[in-house]
């Protein structure tokens, strides 16, 4: 099945709300359109790979700012802390557990 990301991020109701698009053994794999508003500290207790098709993410992690730009993926390890600081836009796929 091909599924044109940028598309079905799009059509997403609202940014910052991932929606799963399938599932490959355990991992998700999840689709969302981002906007520049901030988005809250995290932690969870799984890894989480973030790759960026298009646009930018403006990370922070333990309180250090990280750019991951289109074609990146940041891997967000287990336990650490991680926020979206404003001024991201463009589409992730998340891949978590």
């Amino acid at each position: 099945m091909a599924v044109n990301l940028h598309a079905f991020a799009a059509s997403l109701p609202e940014a910052w709300r991932s929606r799963v698009l399938g599932q490959v053994g355990p991992a998700r794999i999840k689709v969302l359109r981002m906007d520049a508003l901030a988005y809250e500290e995290e932690i969870h207790d799984y890894n989480e790979a973030l790759l960026v098709l298009d646009g930018v993410m403006a990370l922070t992690v333990r309180g250090e700012p990280v750019n991951v730009r289109a074609g990146e993926l940041y891997l967000v390890e287990a336990g650490t802390p991680h926020a979206v600081a404003q001024g991201s836009h463009g589409t992730l796929v998340i891949v978590d557990v």
